[in-house]
């Protein structure tokens, strides 16, 4: 049985934790580990409240572990440097983590492997994640989905198939001892950082809201949707309870769940997306180059209320509501035409629950581009959007005081104008490559 790692990464919990569970049905000492990577640290600004977020939750799931009599030990550096030697200095014979789908951290986790098994050790991974992985939900063909509703039926499918399995973990870590003697956490002064003065959500969710889920969610002035974001992108709780919880309750929220899921997947299978159009027609777009629109629509100040709100919701506390994230990058791709891997890329550097696959998913599918896209000809009417999901002006007027007044700027662009361009610019392009 020997002695193993557990290396923590978006899985911070032991709760239900299929790789920990592995790791403690494969050996009789343990040491927990969590590296806080430089080569994601070092393009974060130092007030980033993600980092601030991972710090609170590993000395919560320090004091865990210590129920345990095992302590958790926490590193700055490069994994790939870090885990082997890691594995040499502690001698064990096993490494195991939960396994992880993008790009950077299939070749991080490749590099590791093979440095591992030059020394004899052994390198493990586990699905813990999502529900299914890679190649568990395909065509019958053996290829993989692009589009969403058959992605889905036969992901319920699978699901009636291979019920979901949960982990005792806590229980297993009982019959495992630990290897280090105390725990090492550096502050978050020391990993470079300072507190960001945000508010995280809960991570947990009533029943009722998700039983009015269907009926709530598209409006941003009610508190309608879960905010649990943050907590899947990080595994502060676990995918499976919750798909479970909502399994009776509510189909249109387990699809959101299958959504991301859909996501993950189409990363995997297509990993040219993170910089390319899953549709290469859409790269022949000429994209208007105007910065001062871009930072108009970065602060707000678009003119458009429902979209002003939008961006200073996010700038203010890390979140924006789906439906507004919806109409805020259809008006940045569509009337604006700014090329949408630069909203991408804001997002990404803005939202605290940001996943890399749902961020370059919804921004594909709002730029046209993507899998299981919204035509190039559907471009959101952000006033309309406002007239239906938010018609006593509740949500505007919370994140944009100013509307109404003559403090408030004009629109930035005509509607009609705007959308007859953008028709024009996608017909181009997409006649080129005919």
């Amino acid at each position: 049985m020997g002695k193993a790692i557990f290396w923590h990464r978006r899985d911070l919990r032991i709760t239900d934790n299929a790789g920990l569970f592995k790791a403690c049905q494969s050996a009789t000492c343990i040491q927990p580990v969590f590296i806080f990577d430089t080569q994601i640290l070092n393009e974060l600004e130092r007030t980033d409240a993600r980092v601030e977020f991972i710090h609170r939750e590993l000395e919560r799931l320090a004091k865990e572990y210590a129920a345990h009599n095992l302590h958790l030990r926490v590193e700055m550096g490069n994994p790939i440097e870090i885990i082997p030697a890691l594995a040499k200095e502690l001698h064990v014979n096993l490494v195991v983590t939960n396994r992880d789908y993008e790009p950077y951290a299939l070749q991080r986790d490749k590099t590791i492997f093979e440095r591992l098994q030059a020394e004899g050790i052994d390198f493990q991974g586990a699905k813990d994640h999502v529900i299914f992985e890679k190649n568990e939900v395909m065509k019958d063909d053996g290829t993989p989905y692009t589009v969403f509703t058959p992605y889905s039926r036969k992901w319920k499918e699978r699901l009636r198939q291979q019920p979901i399995q949960v982990f005792d973990s806590h229980k297993a870590l009982e019959n495992v001892q630990g290897i280090a003697k105390e725990p090492k956490i550096p502050t978050l002064a020391a990993l470079g950082f300072r507190p960001s003065g945000m508010e995280f959500p809960a991570a947990s969710v009533a029943d009722l809201l998700i039983q009015k889920y269907s009926d709530q969610r598209n409006f941003p002035a009610t508190p309608g949707t879960s905010k649990l974001g943050i907590h899947l992108r990080f595994g502060t709780i676990s995918i499976r309870n919750l798909a479970l919880r909502a399994l009776p309750l509510n189909e249109t929220f387990l699809n959101e769940l299958i959504w991301r899921e859909f996501y993950q997947m189409i990363l995997y299978h297509f990993p040219y997306t993170v910089t390319s159009s899953f549709r290469p027609a859409y790269d022949a777009v000429l994209w208007e180059d105007e910065p001062s629109h871009f930072q108009r629509w970065c602060e707000g100040k678009t003119g458009y209320p429902l979209v002003d709100a939008g961006m200073r919701e996010l700038n203010a506390t890390g979140f924006m509501h789906n439906r507004v994230r919806m109409v805020t990058a259809s008006f940045l791709t569509k009337h604006l035409l700014i090329d949408w891997r630069l909203g991408e890329a804001y997002f990404a550097k803005k939202l605290l629950d940001f996943e890399l696959a749902s961020n370059i998913g919804g921004w594909q599918w709002a730029a046209g581009g993507g899998c299981d896209a919204a035509p190039y000809f559907r471009v959101f009417n952000p006033t309309a959007q406002q007239e239906k999901f938010d018609p006593k002006f509740e949500y505007i007027k919370k994140w944009v005081p100013e509307y109404g007044t003559a403090s408030y700027p004009q629109p930035i662009i005509e509607h009609t104008f705007a959308r007859n361009r953008v028709l024009d610019r996608f017909k181009t392009a997409l006649n080129k490559t005919a």
